[in-house]
């Protein structure tokens, strides 16, 4: 994977119910009427006083606090309040009038094509101010003082104001990120990142939610972040402490108390902005050499998979960020996941504990049984239980225990069914190329890749699209080399072997021979017809007969006759 996966965000805004203001708080209609005339207001704040001034923009920000979509004919004039806005900024005010010129700048970042006056050096360090961010640009020291970590209520709700700011800001403009590289704004995140542990909950979730932006949006910030600002480790250090995670040893975290509260829905919202974060700095690591920072995040992950939330569908929103952010660290990491002691209740297999395994395995049925996004939703958890089967022969054995049991009932097709080998069979088919390559790639490892392994479980018609895609038509094995375990097969599939139709994959019904009672002329004359049409079809391009080269792969028909190897039996020719 080469780019990051960035989700839609959008514009930062407050609950849908009620808008609070410094001023006064108002129900919303779900309708805007009576909006204010910008024409009016703008002449007014080049003269007002501060107090004049909050008190408009407080009008103003009720007025559109849920308008998404503005007027292309105001454009011009919500650019210049937004000029307005960033003046008034710049001047000495009071912390109440500083958070409402930040909320009209909120609402207005909503439109790009007003951002102009924001996205200046200037602008970005202003904001970056207020949000306490200490760039080297800034002359800040990357160092918080102890006046800010006893922030009043309402200084508080500045720095929200202008982090929210930031992450629109940055979302928006393309310019704006461009500039953030030029300020340094990386380096003062991660200032910030330090002193997480005195962090309020919004002021930690748009931190991270910045973070993640910027690193997602900007290549050259991911690197920066890994190497100049120790991001990786920071970034662990804040998920760790988030989900309150208490080590008993090498990478073994103390295991969650059933009987102990589910994750509160902020300590949820945190981990999942800072998962968002790391899968960024994580998506090119390959050759890198620190084993121990990956180690200690796939123990953290691990963690991760045993915790609950309020909610089941909060639940697996987390653990599908965990499973993203496991694709991304050396598959020679996953072994965490399962070298830890085995306790009661826990799943195991050759002395090692499975339960991640076993949560992963759930949470992929559970995509399935979804029947829908495949794509994001269900192929980074396939994909990372193909790696952790290919490279760890404990984890292999164990999933295919549960997904490939030993087969005993062959006479319903393959695809047919509720287990989770019948799901993983029908999606071989599926129409989305990913998602039956993926699906089809899970079973060939659990079956070491072996053609013939793969075909007694999934038939030839259903395994067809991953055996031209690698060369396998002809049978043999992949190439990667696993040990020499044997499968043993059930005395029922040993009885019903010969009676398998090898391409459906199951015994089927004696069928009636239409050419039982057929003369020999007519059986001829019906070859002939067959081949007649064949060869019509062919003329005009509407079949191409396909033969299998000695290297597995499909070609034309011509071409594997041509091919065939030379007969070098040693007979005497004339």
């Amino acid at each position: 994977m080469t780019t990051p996966r960035l989700r839609r965000i959008s514009p930062l805004t407050a609950p849908p119910s009620s808008v609070s203001h410094g001023c006064f708080q108002t129900k919303l209609p779900l309708s805007l009427t009576n909006v204010m005339d910008l024409n009016n207001v703008l002449p007014q704040l080049d003269t007002a006083n501060t107090d004049e001034v909050e008190k408009l923009l407080c009008e103003f920000n009720v007025e559109n606090s849920r308008i998404f979509a503005f007027d292309p004919k105001e454009e011009a004039l919500r650019s210049k309040l937004c000029q307005s806005v960033m003046s008034i900024l710049g001047k000495p005010i009071q912390l109440s009038c500083q958070r409402t010129c930040l909320e009209t700048l909120r609402i207005l970042s909503r439109d790009k094509r007003v951002l102009g006056p924001v996205v200046t050096k200037e602008g970005m360090l202003t904001l970056g101010g207020m949000a306490k961010l200490h760039t080297p640009e800034a002359g800040g020291d990357n160092e918080r003082t102890s006046e800010e970590d006893t922030r009043s209520e309402e200084e508080e709700r500045v720095v929200v104001e202008a982090l929210k700011c930031l992450c629109n800001v940055v979302y928006n403009s393309p310019a704006a990120q461009q500039v953030s590289v030029e300020v340094q704004l990386a380096f003062g995140l991660c200032a910030s990142l330090r002193t997480s542990h005195t962090w309020s909950h919004e002021v930690g979730l748009f931190t991270l939610r910045l973070l993640f932006l910027l690193a997602a949006l900007q290549p050259r910030v991911r690197v920066v972040l890994r190497k100049d600002c120790h991001g990786l480790r920071l970034l662990t250090e804040v998920l760790e402490h988030t989900l309150g995670v208490r080590w008993v040893g090498p990478y073994e975290a103390a295991a969650p108390d059933h009987q102990a509260r589910p994750m509160l829905a902020e300590e949820s919202e945190r981990a999942r902005e800072a998962l968002k974060a790391l899968f960024n700095l994580t998506l090119s690591v390959a050759g890198e050499k620190d084993d121990h920072q990956f180690r200690l995040i796939a123990a953290i992950l691990r963690h991760l998979l045993m915790l609950k939330t309020e909610t089941e569908e909060k639940t697996e929103e987390a653990h599908s960020h965990a499973v993203n952010l496991l694709n991304n660290l050396p598959v020679s990491c996953l072994d965490v996941l399962i070298d830890l002691p085995v306790q009661g209740g826990e799943e195991q297999y050759s002395g090692k504990n499975m339960t991640a395994i076993q949560v992963l395995l759930d949470f992929m049925e559970k995509r399935i049984d979804k029947g829908s996004n495949y794509k994001e939703g269900l192929t980074p958890v396939l994909s990372l239980l193909t790696e952790g089967s290919r490279h760890h022969r404990e984890i292999r054995r164990y999933i295919k225990a549960q997904v490939l049991p030993p087969l005993k009932d062959v006479k319903i097709r393959p695809e047919i069914g509720s287990a989770v080998r019948n799901k993983l069979v029908r999606l071989m088919t599926h129409v989305d190329m990913g998602v039956k390559q993926t699906a089809a790639e899970f079973l060939f490892v659990l079956c070491k890749e072996s053609v013939d392994n793969l075909l007694k479980y999934t038939g030839y018609g259903n395994a067809a699209g991953l055996l031209v895609a690698r060369g396998l038509l002809s049978g043999g094995r992949g190439e990667t080399q696993y040990s020499d375990d044997e499968d043993s097969d059930t005395e029922e599939y040993k009885n019903a072997k010969p009676f398998i139709n090898p391409i459906t994959g199951h015994v089927e019904e004696p069928m009636p021979n239409p050419m039982e009672e057929m003369t020999e002329e007519q059986k001829e004359y019906e070859a002939q017809k067959l081949v007649n049409m064949l060869d019509k079809l062919s003329r005009q391009n509407l079949i191409r007969p396909m033969g299998v080269r000695p290297d597995g792969k499909l070609a034309p028909l011509e071409e594997t006759l041509y091919d065939l190897p030379d007969d070098n039996s040693g007979s005497d020719s004339d």
